[in-house]
């Protein structure tokens, strides 16, 4: 089984503060770093080093070709990356003292896909291959459109939440992997158990993973329900820890794990990518998660 990313990929800027920055604030920041990064990539990656046969799909700008030496590095194929004149998409990313951040995006590249080139990437993949999605590029709906036409089981992280998402048949959605946030912005609840039991009323088909930052993780089908810990560690960034949990989350549906044991490696996995600076190069490998 194969998994297809149609995600972002976005150099992020991130800047160490003492505090979030306010409205009208000007603040100095202590350290500023240079990543790869974008939802998109970073889940791939997390894929990849989980163990995942995964192919990203994606736009970059002439200062994007270091996107395609990662994904030689750690394993994700390049072949549907193409450069556009575009500048690739970037972050601003703010962190502050308790290791919490807030993100600011320019989608540039990522907003450049064709109907044309979905069609034919999505053209390249079998029924019961995994379409992952976030919400970072263009043509979100058309895309699920296309994919559910094919048979691929869609997979999607509704981040960031806006208008866009509104146009997407959700009922064509095998997977939803969201936060609170995320989770609030789609039903309109705000418990967790609200959150899940509305998700299921309309979408009785879906699996439903929903991550809870410190208050862990929890999954639910119209069978089942699952809660998960986290792993207590002194966090310094937690940039891609919802990133890491998808990519862990997904590579365990792949191999067909029990699902309580695919929550456990995708929470320890998350809870070693908060101890680590940066997006991509937080990401542990399999090897460090089953230690």
């Amino acid at each position: 089984m194969k998994v297809l990313n149609i995600g972002s990929l976005n150099l992020d800027y991130v800047y160490s503060v003492p505090h979030i920055v306010g409205a009208g604030e000007t603040l100095a920041s202590r350290d500023m770093n240079v990543y790869l990064g974008g939802k998109g990539i970073n889940q791939s990656i997390a894929l990849a080093k989980a163990g995942a046969n995964v192919y990203h799909c994606g736009m970059i700008g002439d200062d994007g070709t270091v996107f395609l030496d990662a994904c030689k590095e750690f394993g994700v194929n390049s072949d549907y990356i193409k450069q556009t004149d575009t500048k690739t998409g970037h972050a601003i990313i703010q962190i502050d003292d308790n290791a919490q951040n807030c993100i600011l995006i320019y989608g540039g590249a990522n907003q450049q896909l064709t109907k044309e080139f979905i069609d034919d990437v999505i053209d390249k993949f079998d029924k019961g291959d995994i379409l992952l999605l976030q919400n970072e590029v263009n043509d979100i709906a058309y895309i699920v459109d296309k994919a559910y036409e094919k048979g691929l089981t869609i997979a999607l992280n509704p981040s960031p939440y806006n208008e866009k998402l509104d146009a997407v048949d959700m009922s064509k959605i095998s997977i939803f992997l969201l936060n609170e946030v995320e989770g609030e912005q789609i039903t309109g609840k705000k418990e967790p158990d609200e959150i899940i039991k509305s998700l299921l009323e309309h979408f009785p088909g879906a699996r439903i993973v929903l991550t809870l930052g410190g208050d862990g993780a929890v999954y639910a089908d119209k069978d089942t329900k699952l809660t998960q810990p986290v792993f207590k560690v002194d966090a310094v960034d937690t940039t891609a820890a919802g990133d890491t949990f998808t990519g862990y989350f997904l590579a365990g549906i792949i191999e067909g794990m029990p699902v309580e044991n695919i929550l456990r490696m995708s929470a320890k996995a998350s809870s070693i990518a908060v101890t680590r600076k940066g997006a991509i190069p937080s990401i542990p490998y399999r090897s460090e998660v089953e230690y």
